[in-house]
């Protein structure tokens, strides 16, 4: 008999530049013209029916008069979008027109876009290079930036993906004026998330300038901007791939992604993040590591931010409580939550370990009290 030794082993520079900026089209031709993707003269513009008219095509006549060759994909807006059909509707359409491996995906929109759009670009043609133009304030604060795509699935959201970064991503400040108030508000949910993680003084600042950002105030929209991409950007590079550290990022998720697929998506991902993170420090209280005056003020900061921070009276429960355990951070059967310390911290239980087994009881106690 023979063996072989097969040796892969090599180094990848995944980095890439985030730009903030108002109306970056013409930033992001020049960037493809100066050969942020090689040589590359064939792009997939894919976006939804919303953003297709606002942004999408716009991009994409201005790179079909920059002598490259574009085809815009769309699919309904939504969270119900992000599924395995999209994605393989985006495949089927973009093989039709003749895209093969010599092409470039650009995702322009929210979250459920650079999700889907990600995740097909490291399958198809076994992976090609991609670029996020972020266009709500949700997808700037967290889907675009730090790789993590996937599609959801009838069990529970984003449990289908891969780590795939991009080679640019655009956020564009200036395209949040078109979104609708709710739209806003739920992305500032990821946004309050980062602050309760992360940073008391980001905290505070959002506290005292709520009304500065549902007026587009630039200097406010600039600073929260680049206060979500510092607070990210600081956790992915240690932990790319959710070793350990990253799991910080899922602060209120483990509800609020429950929640999320309970409501059959009548929430949007922010708001359900949201009651997620009242829930959470509700539990952290439970637990000894909040006050009752640090619970107050992350509730009262998410309805300034005007989001939700009870539970539905239409959600069963006893249904959540079950969907609790499709969460990606249960190990051995287990429910495992990432545990809020006062205001700007996390709990660290151990050598890279940031989330703690919870038992089913003290759970439910949580969700009936909200």
């Amino acid at each position: 008999m023979a063996s072989f030794n097969v040796e892969l082993k090599k180094v990848v520079d995944d980095s890439y530049e985030i730009e903030l900026g108002y109306e970056l089209f013409d930033k992001l031709v020049s960037d493809i013209d100066s050969g942020l993707v090689g040589n590359i003269k064939k792009f997939a513009v894919v976006t939804d029916d919303i953003v297709d008219p606002l942004y999408a095509r716009p991009i994409a006549e201005k790179l079909e008069k920059a002598g490259y060759f574009v085809k815009v994909f769309t699919f309904k807006n939504g969270e119900k979008s992000k599924v395995r059909a999209t994605k393989e509707y985006i495949e089927d359409a973009m093989l039709d027109s003749g895209f093969r491996r010599d092409c470039c995906i650009i995702a322009v929109g929210g979250g459920v876009v650079t999700d889907l759009a990600g995740f097909t670009a490291g399958t198809f043609g076994r992976g090609i290079p991609f670029i996020n133009y972020a266009t709500t304030l949700l997808a700037a604060a967290d889907a675009s930036v730090g790789g993590k795509t996937a599609v959801d699935t009838p069990l529970a959201t984003n449990l289908i993906g891969l780590f795939n970064q991009p080679k640019k991503v655009y956020i564009d400040i200036a395209a949040w004026k078109t979104l609708p108030k709710r739209q806003l508000c739920s992305g500032l949910a990821e946004t309050i998330k980062h602050a309760c993680m992360a940073d008391r003084e980001f905290f505070d600042f959002l506290s005292e300038n709520t009304d500065k950002i549902f007026s587009f105030d630039k200097e406010a929209c600039e600073h929260i901007a680049e206060c979500n991409c510092r607070i990210k950007y600081s956790v992915v590079m240690k932990d790319e791939r959710e070793s350990g550290l990253r799991e910080i990022l899922n602060l209120g998720h483990t509800v609020g992604r429950a929640i999320e697929t309970v409501s059959e998506y009548k929430l949007l991902h922010g708001e359900a993040v949201a009651i997620g993170l009242a829930a959470q420090a509700h539990l952290s209280k439970k637990l000894g590591y909040m006050t009752e005056n640090e619970v107050k003020a992350v509730e009262n900061l998410l309805e300034k931010a005007e989001l939700p921070i009870r539970i539905p009276d239409y959600i069963d429960r006893e249904e959540l409580v079950k969907k609790l355990y499709t969460d990606k951070k249960v190990r051995d059967g287990k429910l495992r939550f990432v545990i809020q310390k006062g205001i700007g911290e996390v709990v660290c239980f151990g050598e890279n370990v940031f989330a703690k087994p919870i038992d089913e009881e003290t759970a439910k106690e949580v969700i009936y009290e909200l």
